[in-house]
């Protein structure tokens, strides 16, 4: 049996980690055992604690409850936890997904102790240094013993690094494996899509109807605390509305609230303003709806961009680059920024184009792949 220690923290680790549990749940139970560590990182209830329940994801085993802070204290205290974990538990690997400061310390905690690293989305490069998430990932991979790529471009990003696949041998940290496997993400997006209109009626909820409205989230500290790019960011998306008649509707991220509470200029725009609709942090489910009917995505992260292709919708990237450099590539989304006049001009181009949305994230069984790569290289048999 395979013990492995599975780290999540933010919103997306959890989503992504319902895809595991699942394929382990159903394929892999009498040969993997899943410890779940929650660190805490995201601590409202609606952006952590409902996915649990709505996505029947396994309680965690133990819970950090780091909470906020600055990357320092919080990597900390989440690496003191975390190795405090591995020690007792011995587990045969420990698996990260994504980019947080939860990852960075999964790794760092695991790597000292000489435990396997496990890392789901490897490979992904945004080439921009200043965002700590670049950073987090870079160094996650290059501790990692297993490396599962969403896509062939992450692939090729970890051979430019040295990060290349060790052949049939078992894997170590030396020696990697690394794997263009599809995107877990996908894998989830497939399987709860019907699920999630039955059981959402955030639409009516709101008054909203398929294709007359915008999506927007914003929640990168790049975006929400630099005051004139959060500012220019609203300012467009009012503009937006009213040219194509679309309300926009905005689950409001905690830190970007707390941002917009510290402008007096920016919630006199928004209060009352008739064109943006704010509402709580969406469930995964409210979500996928919102994604699946919206006419164009607006947003500055990473999961989001990829689901808005999942479901063929446009995208707005409200960021100088993305990890997820395909969708651009294929003209399904395009780089605008925080800058009013390029976030236009993106929206109309897209609105107006003829897109085309190709299979880059694979076939909807990711999570089952990266199961049996895990016990062929980690497994004692």
């Amino acid at each position: 049996m395979l013990k492995i220690l599975t780290i999540i923290g933010a919103r997306p680790q959890i989503i992504k980690a319902a895809a595991l549990s699942r394929a382990i749940r159903t394929h892999f139970s009498s040969q993997i055992k899943e410890i779940i560590v929650h660190t805490g990182q995201h601590y409202d209830e609606n952006m952590s604690e409902v996915f649990f329940s709505e996505l029947n994801i396994p309680r965690a085993d133990y819970n950090l409850g780091v909470g906020s802070g600055s990357h320092g204290t919080q990597t900390a205290a989440m690496i003191t936890g975390i190795e405090k974990i591995l020690l007792e538990e011995k587990p045969g690997a420990i698996v990260l997904f994504g980019d947080t400061n939860s990852t960075l310390a999964g790794a760092v905690a695991a790597s000292k102790l000489n435990i396997p690293v496990v890392h789901i989305e490897a490979g992904l490069r945004s080439f921009n240094r200043t965002m700590p998430e670049e950073i987090n990932r870079i160094l996650c991979d290059h501790v990692s013993t297993l490396l599962f790529s969403p896509t062939k471009a992450g692939v090729d990003n970890l051979a430019k690094e040295g990060i290349v696949d060790g052949g049939n041998k078992k894997a170590s940290a030396v020696s990697p494996a690394v794997y263009h496997c599809g995107d877990v993400m996908y894998d989830n997006s497939i399987y709860f899509s019907e699920l999630a209109e039955s059981k959402s009626d955030i639409l009516k909820k709101h008054g909203l109807e398929k294709g007359k409205y915008f999506l927007a989230t914003i929640h990168r500290d790049s975006n929400t605390d630099v005051q004139e790019r959060l500012k220019n960011i609203f300012v467009a998306l009012v503009n937006e509305a009213q040219k194509h008649s679309k309300k926009v509707i905005l689950p409001l991220h905690p830190r970007t609230k707390k941002q917009i509470a510290l402008d007096a200029s920016l919630q006199k725009l928004l209060d009352g303003n008739e064109w943006i609709v704010i509402i709580p942090p969406a469930s995964f489910f409210e979500m996928i709806v919102l994604e699946k009917n919206a006419a164009l995505v607006f947003t500055d992260s990473g999961g989001v961009q990829k689901e808005a292709f999942y479901f063929q919708r446009p995208c707005v990237i409200l960021r100088a680059e993305t990890e997820w450099v395909e969708l651009v590539e294929c003209g399904a989304a395009k780089l605008a920024d925080a800058f009013p006049g390029k976030i236009e001009s993106s929206t109309d181009e897209l609105l107006n184009a003829q897109l085309h949305f190709p299979a880059l994230f694979g076939d909807g069984h990711a999570a089952e792949f990266i199961c049996k790569e895990m016990l062929r290289h980690l497994s004692n048999g």
